[in-house]
């Protein structure tokens, strides 16, 4: 029964979650106006199709519990209508099923409906058969694709309309988004982007949804559309008219992945640094791009070469836990923020200077004011003057003082604890099944593969032959990757990359005299999701093909000859990804390197209920299929470069993609996650199709594990903001406090890994002690923790002494759970 309950309430407030009152959303040029008052806003992006609907309410409430006011999504229309006219609003897909769980955790939305989205999805989030109606031209005016586009919008404002889920009917929606980014490229299509521009923001404007429409990246965006902005940094962003507020619309918490390259991070402090900066310098509503990143199931990534990981360092990983600190620190920085809410929406900021690359923001209205103290320096840390009272502030960051005296929060100063994943392996049943796969033999509408074929003959004294029989083939293709088979044996393979996406190979072959063919498998790695007229990029062999003489320059041309094409596997075709074709083998020996390949085995889910990831060590690359559903492309094989990682990352000055990579040397990504909800306790079915040729035996699944649990505070920190509501007079003036907490309720503090309390060096999973370390640390830190689910313990020499006076000294923990 309690299940049963535990639906029926679900039901029930998925239900009641519109049946508030409507609500008037306007804007001046403070902010964003709800029912006459203006409103601090922090907002966090989560894409419905890159999870699954079982995790989505507790992605919500971790971003409600981490600080967000609202939820803002892309509306993918590849996936709402793969075919013209045929809908799919299931599943992954249900936007409305999204919305209004949304609701119920009492958060805001921003609905970007685009519906162009970039977003590294595949084709910017167009549907394929776009491409093809006559006379059509993207993202210009023209009207085949103004027709499309407004037929699909109006859909989805209709859809949203019909389920009351605008706030003016008394809905969560409270921003919508037309067009996206194009005043990025926009120079690029001459006067018919101006017109295009004012069209499509009429054309919102016409809907009448009684919320504000915004344009990202649109410095004309035509009134009453609010242009926003979007980047690493937005706090020198100032929007085109005086009666529109500041907004960031992506504040990117990371960076995607792309196979080839290596794992891009983004610290905790400079994402803090920047999110203050922009409230401190007039903002008063910002995004994360991502807040929960997720994964690109199936062939939904774009790019090309965009990875099927899209957790994007983002406060929220790809499944769906805490990405600590980052998640708590920003956490911390949001209630900061709005400990000023008052002062922030009654007034613009008073800026002024501190000296050289320090900077004072007040807000002050009457008896309340707010302060932001910011040192922009990437280097040097200052101690600055203000209002009387002397101020330590760390190179790049922001000290927030909600009373303009006392600081609650910097964001250089990490309260928050560090949480060190690890994966814990379980071998996969080798007893598995395979059969080849070659060419379709129908003609598919949508796949990675295209197959060119050619029969020739060849006599053996052509010129460009050397011994009768040896050549070489040239081949040229706008991508994204090529394998060359000659009379049915794979000859050689070229790929691109994220930088440049064409290929170009030549290949020593061995031909027979009289009949030969010739064939190329292209693939594509997701199709091109961003630039100027970027629909147009095109994939696959253009030519030339060439047999190319060894040594004597002689060649022959074969672009030009009566070439066959065909779309598609055979695999695909007879339905092999759901496993339940009959043309499988079964094998006690699976063959091993062998390319073209499809893999099937049985296997029992993991136990427990962490999350579940598929490690794919071994195999090359290819797609993978769980129970039917795809888990996305796999590439292990595609190894990032040895070189661009540190073992350390300096927060410290601005933040780009190139800076802190890990992962350099290994494969871009290893572990394919696998939602639980895909899963049964036994008979899961999984199925690969393998491209290159790997070893099936080395498969193993995995379960998201936490490893360690780490924090370092020093003396100079603040107290934890959650204490700036306590007794002004003692409970500010004490000392810092460091807190664990185990992830999950069930779970207590089991083993201390270290302790030092002085000057211990390194950080989570390397600490080790510094000169100065009290002896009593671990045995004191066993005391308070052993056995808790969390424990706080004060950082001050009252708690463990004084082992070396006259230095500042902070307090190092590792511990681990279970």
């Amino acid at each position: 029964m309690r299940r049963r309950t535990e639906i029926l309430v679900l039901v029930f407030c998925l239900a009641t979650a519109t049946t508030a009152f409507a609500s008037t959303v306007t804007y001046d040029h403070r902010a964003i106006v709800i029912d006459g008052k203006r409103r601090v806003l922090v907002s966090g992006s989560i894409h419905y199709p890159r999870s699954t609907p079982e995790m989505w309410p507790d992605l919500i409430q971790k971003s409600k519990d981490g600080g967000l006011d609202m939820i803002e999504t892309y509306v993918f229309w590849s996936s709402h209508e793969p075919f013209r006219n045929q809908y799919n609003f299931e599943g992954r897909n249900d936007l409305v099923k999204f919305v209004k769980l949304v609701a119920a955790a009492g958060l805001y939305v921003h609905l970007r409906i685009g519906p162009y989205v970039c977003a590294e999805w595949n084709y910017g989030g167009f549907p394929l058969w776009l491409h093809f109606i006559p006379g059509i031209k993207f993202r210009t005016d023209n009207e085949p694709f103004k027709a499309e586009m407004q037929r699909f919008t109006a859909k989805i404002v209709d859809m949203m309309k019909q389920e009351k889920l605008y706030a003016s009917q008394g809905g969560p929606i409270i921003l919508s988004q037309i067009e996206n980014e194009y005043g990025n490229i926009d120079s690029a299509y001459g006067a018919a982007a101006k017109s295009y521009i004012k069209w499509a923001a009429d054309m919102a404007v016409s809907l009448d949804t009684g919320v504000p429409w915004v344009m990202c990246q649109q410095s004309d965006a035509p009134d009453p559309i609010i242009n926003t902005c979007n980047g690493f940094y937005c706090d020198q962003f100032t929007p085109n008219s005086e009666k529109k507020p500041k907004m960031w619309t992506e504040n990117w918490s990371g960076w995607f992945l792309s196979f080839g390259g290596a794992v891009p991070h983004r610290p905790a402090e400079d994402l803090a640094f920047a999110v203050a900066r922009f409230y401190q310098r007039g903002g008063t509503f910002q995004n994360y791009y991502m807040y929960h990143g997720g994964t690109n199931f199936g062939r939904t990534s774009g790019g090309p070469f965009i990875a099927t990981s899209y957790d994007y360092d983002a406060p929220i990983d790809e499944y769906g836990l805490a990405r600590q600190p980052k998640w708590g620190h920003l956490r911390d920085v949001h209630k900061a923020i709005k400990l000023c809410e008052e002062a922030l929406i009654a007034t613009d900021p008073t800026i002024s200077s501190l000296g050289s690359n320090l900077e004072a923001a007040v807000y002050k209205t009457g008896s309340v004011c707010s302060a932001f103290l910011a040192n922009v320096d990437p280097k040097s840390d200052a101690t600055v003057k203000f209002n009387g009272n002397s101020y330590h502030l760390p190179a790049w960051s922001v000290s927030i003082l909600p009373d303009c005296k006392n600081v609650a929060l910097n964001t250089a100063k990490i309260n928050s604890m560090t949480v060190i994943p690890s994966f814990m392996h379980e071998s996969l049943n080798t007893n598995a099944d395979s059969t080849d796969s070659s060419k379709s033999t129908l003609l598919l509408i949508k796949s990675d593969y295209l197959w060119y074929s050619l029969s020739m003959d060849i006599k053996g004294d052509e010129p460009f032959l050397q011994d009768g029989s040896q050549t070489v083939l040239h081949v040229e293709s706008l991508g994204h990757a090529l394998h060359a088979f000659i009379n049915g044996k794979l000859a050689g393979s070229g790929t691109g990359n994220s930088n440049n996406v064409k290929v170009k190979v030549d290949i020593p072959i061995t031909v027979v005299p009289g009949k030969n063919t010739i064939d190329f498998l292209s693939v594509t790695v997701g199709l091109q999701n961003y630039g100027a007229f970027f629909d147009l990029s095109g994939a696959g062999v253009t030519g030339p093909v060439k047999l190319n003489g060894l040594n004597n320059g002689s060649s022959i041309d074969l672009s030009s000859q009566q070439w066959k094409y065909q779309v598609g596997l055979k695999g695909e075709d007879s339905g092999l990804p759901s496993g339940s074709s009959s043309q499988w083998i079964s094998r006690s020996g699976l063959p091993k390197n062998r390319p073209l390949i499809w893999y099937k085995t049985n296997f029992d889910a993991p136990t427990g209920n962490n999350p579940v990831a598929l490690d794919l060590t071994g195999m090359g690359k290819g797609e993978a299929w769980v129970n039917g559903q795809s888990i996305g492309r796999y590439w292990p094989a595609y190894i990032a470069p040895n070189g661009g990682c540190t073992d350390y990352c300096n927060y410290r000055g601005a933040y780009s993609p190139s800076k802190c990579h890990k992962n350099c040397g290994k494969p871009s990504q290893q572990l394919y996650h696998v939602p639980r909800s895909w899963l049964k306790p036994s008979g899961n079915i999984l199925v690969l199709f393998e491209e290159l040729g790997g070893d099936p035996t080395q498969i193993a699944f995995a379960t998201r594990q936490t490893g360690s649990l780490c924090s370092h505070v020093s003396e100079s920190h603040p107290l934890p903001v959650d204490m700036w509501g306590s007794d002004s007079k003692t409970g500010r003036a004490s000392n810092p406090i460091l807190s664990i907490s185990c992830p999950s309720p069930n779970q207590v503090i089991s083993t201390i890994k270290f302790a030092s309390y002085g000057t211990p060096l390194g950080s989570c999973g390397s600490f080790s002690h510094g000169r100065c370390s009290s002896a009593k640390a671990r045995s004191i830190v066993h005391e308070a923790c052993v056995g808790s689910t969390s424990c706080s313990i004060g950082v001050s020499t009252r708690t463990f002494g004084d082992p070396c006076k006259g230095i500042k000294k902070s307090l190092a923990v590792e511990v681990s759970c279970a």
